[in-house]
């Protein structure tokens, strides 16, 4: 596998599409901040992990409305292992008009792009979700 967090996305709109409450990812520590994030963000219910050593799962609750629409309409990678996006503080983009959030790997740490851009660093998108 050449792009994990790719990876990890896809596994999540899956479970989306099939209307699954949870969804099982092979573990890590950047898929881990990623869950962190979305679940901070309000995108998940919950996370765990199952399994110890290197060889952990994590289980990722989705969240449903009370109609069963999912809180995630769009989840996308944005920097790809062919194609990079880095960006500065200044000129983090806003997604979907500030509704929706991005996901950036910076020299602080995994972050959204809102708290990047109050810290004033920048980085790697790696993800946008609305």
């Amino acid at each position: 596998m050449t792009d994990p967090i790719a990876d990890m996305l896809t596994r999540v709109r899956n479970a989306i599409a099939a209307n699954h409450n949870r969804v099982d990812i092979p573990g890590s520590k950047l898929k881990l901040e990623v869950a962190r994030i979305l679940k901070e963000e309000g995108y998940i219910n919950n996370f765990t992990t199952k399994g110890e050593g290197t060889k952990y799962v994590i289980r990722i609750f989705l969240r449903y409305d009370t109609k069963g629409t999912s809180s995630i309409t769009h989840l996308s990678r944005v920097s790809t292992p062919g194609r990079r996006v880095y960006v500065g503080a200044g000129d983090i983009p806003k997604v979907l008009g500030g509704y929706g959030i991005n996901i950036i790997s910076t020299s602080r740490g995994l972050m959204s792009g809102k708290r990047a851009r109050s810290e004033k660093v920048g980085g790697e998108i790696l993800a946008e979700v609305y």
